[in-house]
């Protein structure tokens, strides 16, 4: 890290079903060896993914009605955490630990509590998959009960580069939390914090995809 302003951290144990020995290694212990190692070399500052596991036992409480168009909570930056496993458990520590080292003299620390990055970038991403496995048939209800749920935690490739980017600019605090999904109507996760701190302005929309992109 010698030289370096600043560190994007995104590896780590990054499924929901990690056992604790995963993310006790990569997640926790791992997490205080990248602090460590920032504050040691100067870093400025630390850009954390984190995810929207660290509250999603609100998720697991209302679903399926928090799929909704009008979903009845929206989480704010306030809302007390409730992780919904180990994952979501070891990302709350990785933001307690970036916010003890941001106020004893390392590096400013902001967290995206990520909604859902997908390689395919598209909210029919986690449907395709299952139709691919063999888990779920095209249309079926668990296929559109997965379109549902990415709709509303989807963050397309070039709105999370711009939230990441405007992280690195950031300066009004020390340590801060942002949301960082897409400009979804379904969301439950409040991205006003984000707009207003930030300047976030995301350019994508998940109700903007009718069906998945076409294949050759």
């Amino acid at each position: 890290m010698g030289g370096c302003n600043a560190v994007v951290h995104l590896a780590a144990a990054s499924s929901p079903s990690s056992s604790w020995d995963e993310v006790l290694r990569d997640n926790i212990i791992g997490m205080q060896n990248v602090l460590e190692a920032a504050r040691i070399a100067g870093v400025e500052r630390v850009i954390f993914g984190s995810t929207n596991h660290v509250v999603g036992m609100y998720e697991a409480e209302h679903a399926p009605k928090i799929y909704g168009l009008s979903p009845k909570i929206l989480l704010t930056r306030g809302a007390e955490p409730r992780p919904d496993s180990f994952y979501g458990v070891s990302k709350l520590y990785g933001e307690n630990l970036g916010r003890f080292y941001s106020e004893t003299g390392g590096p400013k620390f902001y967290a995206l509590r990520i909604g859902s990055l997908v390689r395919e970038d598209h909210p029919f991403a986690h449907a395709e998959r299952g139709v691919l496995s063999g888990e779920w048939e095209r249309n079926s209800p668990k296929y559109d009960l997965m379109v549902q749920r990415l709709k509303c935690l989807w963050i397309s490739k070039r709105d999370f580069a711009q939230i990441v980017d405007l992280c690195l600019s950031y300066d009004a605090l020390s340590y801060d939390t942002f949301y960082a999904v897409s400009n979804n109507p379904r969301r439950w996760l409040d991205i006003e914090y984000a707009r207003s701190a930030l300047g976030y302005a995301p350019q994508d929309n998940a109700e903007d995809w009718a069906e998945p992109p076409k294949t050759s």
